[in-house]
């Protein structure tokens, strides 16, 4: 594998004693790789998703964050590709599209370290950085390119990619991809796509409304999932600390320092809370830095880095910058705002208490956001315990929240048989067969009634001219002539004239 990313140190979970990586149909270089990274059985959605993938057709996978879903596409993605013909210049064989710069770095580092035993290129593009370093890598072409979408459409309008030979099409987080602004760039990019090809889309969560727009993408595809969907990881512990707003930096402060946890990740609903936390968790001696959509890659680069090596203690996120940070062992995840949507819950806890390990999720509630934590503790179904932390008690009491079943999902109507053009012509002349035809009194009485119509519209003076022009043939009788001969040459003119093609 060509290219200079550093490869992550993973781990799979819920592991089948009774499964290796060897019985899923994988070459020796990759299961030699899967052992350097400390695997020894594969996941629930490795099982069942890497002998899908290898079959050929297309797949739709749903399993919590964390249990090994980018393995689970990279490792039967190599497999099929190394079997065939390598990339042509500016070429590329799989397209692996993802919503995040951080996501499609832990992507390429995912694939580096998996085939790194395999003649397949690679390259990893997405904005914040020039594009010119990255035309010049494409033009030796990449058998797999992992890519956001902007950036992507960038480097196709300066003809820097082409996808004659595209094989794979990858949408990872699926449900952000085409949930949140990014519709459109997938749609545009499906459209350069050559129309044969598998396609294979991954997520943490599913909802309904994405599924079925994920279905006009792939065909007949096989629907996999571990888990009920919007279901946490029973490895994390989830805590609910009620408190008031202005009291939050402070009890966050304090936690940090009991607990002495050595990484902490902190969730903010806006870029510009997440600088503001940062900011005072400085102040109060935690070294701290935020991350989200306004920062520059380097500096994103820096501070992920920073947080991986222990530099940095406390790293505040937004939901969409934190999408592929994976942080091995990371003790804590704190939810300082309830996320806008419920379904990001799912997605924010699972950064801890991954492969395996034990994790804890703390959110930080204020009575305002009753509903907010109603609604996340209805999709998991599951009530929230709730901890009030001395010194932080809550001026205003946070409500109880209230759990409603849910509702079975009503089976889909069946849908109307579609009539082809034959059909409606053939229905269309057997209707005017059917007609009963007109007597010859009700077409003389049309006939009456429109000539009657076509008097009543005539202009109140047109006696008056023709009687005006009988009177003026004496008068001035060259002129009128003139006229008369002029009207009649153009409307012979336009008679004789032929529409243009005809």
């Amino acid at each position: 594998m060509t290219n200079q990313e550093s490869a992550p140190v993973t781990r799979s979970i819920q592991p089948d004693d009774n499964l290796q990586f060897s019985d899923l149909g994988l070459q020796p270089k990759l299961l030699q790789a899967v052992e350097q990274q400390g695997y020894k059985h594969p996941s629930p959605i490795q099982a069942k998703g890497i002998p899908a993938v290898l079959s050929g057709k297309d797949v739709m996978a749903a399993a919590q964050t964390g249990t090994g879903k980018t393995a689970g596409f990279t490792l039967p993605m190599l497999e099929l590709l190394s079997k065939g013909q390598r990339a042509q210049n500016n070429n590329v064989r799989a397209l692996v599209l993802t919503p995040t710069r951080e996501l499609a770095a832990q992507v390429g580092e995912s694939v580096a370290a998996y085939g790194q035993q395999l003649a397949l290129s690679y390259s990893v593009v997405f904005g914040g950085v020039k594009i010119n370093p990255q035309m010049m890598q494409l033009r030796r072409g990449a058998d797999i390119l992992v890519a956001t979408p902007g950036r992507l459409l960038d480097l196709y309008q300066q003809n820097a990619i082409k996808f004659n030979q595209l094989e794979m099409l990858v949408l990872d987080e699926a449900d952000r991809m085409l949930d949140m602004g990014f519709i459109h760039d997938i749609r545009k990019i499906i459209k350069l796509l050559p129309a044969k090809r598998q396609n294979l889309l991954y997520s943490a969560t599913f909802s309904e409304e994405i599924r079925d727009l994920a279905k006009t993408i792939v065909t007949d595809p096989l629907e996999i999932s571990v888990v009920p969907p919007n279901t946490t990881a029973k490895t994390v512990e989830q805590w609910v600390y009620p408190v008031d707003k202005s009291r939050k930096t402070a009890l966050l402060s304090h936690l940090i320092k009991e607990n002495d946890w050595p990484q902490v990740l902190i969730f903010s609903r806006t870029k510009h809370g997440a600088n503001r936390i940062a900011r005072n968790l400085e102040t109060r001696g935690i070294p701290s830095t935020a991350i989200h959509g306004n920062k520059s890659q380097g500096s994103r680069t820096k501070a992920l880095a920073g947080f991986k090596d222990g530099s940095i203690q406390a790293l505040v996120a937004t939901d969409i910058a934190a999408r592929g940070i994976d942080i091995d062992q990371l003790p804590c995840v704190i939810n300082y705002d309830l996320p806008n949507i419920a379904e990001d819950y799912v997605h924010r806890i699972g950064r801890t208490g991954r492969a395996g390990a034990s994790g804890l999720a703390i959110s930080f509630v204020i009575a305002d956001d009753a509903k907010d934590l109603n609604d996340i503790e209805n999709l998991i179904q599951q009530l929230l315990p709730r901890k009030v932390i001395a010194g932080f008690e809550p001026t205003n009491e946070l409500p109880e929240s209230t759990l409603k079943p849910l509702k079975p999902k009503k089976p889909k109507k069946p849908k109307k048989p579609k009539v082809n053009a034959v059909g409606q012509a053939q229905a269309s002349e057997s209707n005017a067969q059917n007609a009963p035809a007109k007597s010859k009194e009700q077409t003389d009485r049309r006939g009456h009634s429109h000539h009657a119509n076509k008097a009543r519209r005539r202009p109140a003076n047109s006696n008056n001219q023709r009687k005006q022009s009988g009177a003026g043939k004496g008068q001035g009788q060259g002129k009128g002539q003139g006229q008369s001969e002029g009207q009649g040459r153009r409307s012979n003119q336009s008679r004789n004239r032929r529409p243009a093609g005809r």
